[in-house]
């Protein structure tokens, strides 16, 4: 690849992670290359910059929610995503009908993209990737307890202390999308780019709601970053992202790398790409520790690393 030349990279097993903006690395890839992409990426685009980072580092806030500390336990920044304005709400859809034509123009006929959002941002998001080119084909429903959702009204919770502003999160949704085939059927992607479909479990089909676990503890003490998922999660869609066990899964948003992490540990190739420096250098620390965590996953996936 072209990219290798002009990105500083590093090798991770069988797997690759660049520091560079996704946006440059993706317009520099060969049309048709990755396989498939899982990502998780900023879901409000402005809460990681850099001055929105150094707030919450010094526990201000700014797009980010510092929940209170309760139970003798510190809960983790969350990026606020009810705070945008319209201003930023088309600048968030316009980020992501331009990074849905760089994904589209760059992963193969039939490759599935797998990516994180949310209740505020699905709708717009799903409508911002759809105009940049990819096929929507549902969602994949991480059923977990968060921290959103079921306060009592903000400064009137004795007012009314039987209502609450929202429900409380139960789910995280994942978008699924697909690089059109033109006129091939799913047999004819298998064959020609290795694409088209969703790879089963060994005795069943991948399902469309997974039950998950917050990210453990572990986990988060190998990689801070604060939005990472937990490794039972993500193996289960890469896994199910290469049809045929083949194939190269792309993380354009890799933070930490527990994506990458996850290819790894079911023994696939994966590509990252960070354009911060300091998550960059995290990711080529914690990938191999993330890598080598047993978790409730392995057994349903554990044969992808010895069939392929």
């Amino acid at each position: 690849m072209d990219v290798l030349s002009k990105h500083k990279h590093a090798k991770i097993g069988r797997s690759t992670v660049f520091h560079a903006d996704c946006f440059e690395w993706l317009a520099g890839l060969p049309e048709n290359t990755l396989h498939a992409v899982v990502t998780d990426p900023p879901y409000g685009v402005k809460e990681y910059d850099l001055d929105q980072l150094e707030k919450r580092a010094n526990g201000k806030g700014g797009i980010w929610r510092i929940p209170p500390s309760f139970d003798g336990h510190t809960r983790a920044p969350l990026p606020r995503f009810t705070a945008l304005n319209e201003k930023e709400r088309d600048r968030l859809r316009q980020f992501f009908v331009d990074w849905g034509r760089l994904v589209c123009r760059a992963i193969r006929p039939g490759g599935h993209v797998f990516i994180a959002t949310n209740a505020f941002i699905c709708q717009l998001l799903y409508d911002a990737l759809v105009d940049g080119g990819l096929e929507f084909r549902g969602e994949i429903i991480r059923l977990v307890r968060t921290l959103r959702g079921g306060d009592r009204p903000k400064n009137a919770e004795e007012e009314f202390p039987g209502v609450s502003s929202m429900p409380k999160g139960c789910y995280e949704p994942w978008g699924l999308f697909r690089k059109p085939m033109g006129e091939l059927k799913v047999s004819d992607c298998l064959r020609q780019y290795q694409t088209g479909g969703l790879r089963r479990y060994p005795e069943l089909p991948f399902e469309d709601v997974i039950r998950s676990e917050r990210t453990p503890q572990r986990e988060r003490k190998i990689a801070g970053h604060p939005s990472i998922k937990p490794q039972s999660f993500l193996r289960r869609l890469v896994y199910a992202a290469l049809p045929l066990g083949q194939g190269t899964v792309a993380d354009p948003f890799m933070g930490s790398g527990s994506t990458v992490a996850a290819c790894e540990a079911i023994g696939v190739a994966g590509i990252g790409i960070e354009r911060h420096r300091d998550y960059y250098e995290m990711a080529m620390q914690a990938i191999p520790r993330l890598k080598a965590l047993e978790t409730s996953a392995d057994e349903l996936v554990g044969a992808a690393g010895r069939l392929f």
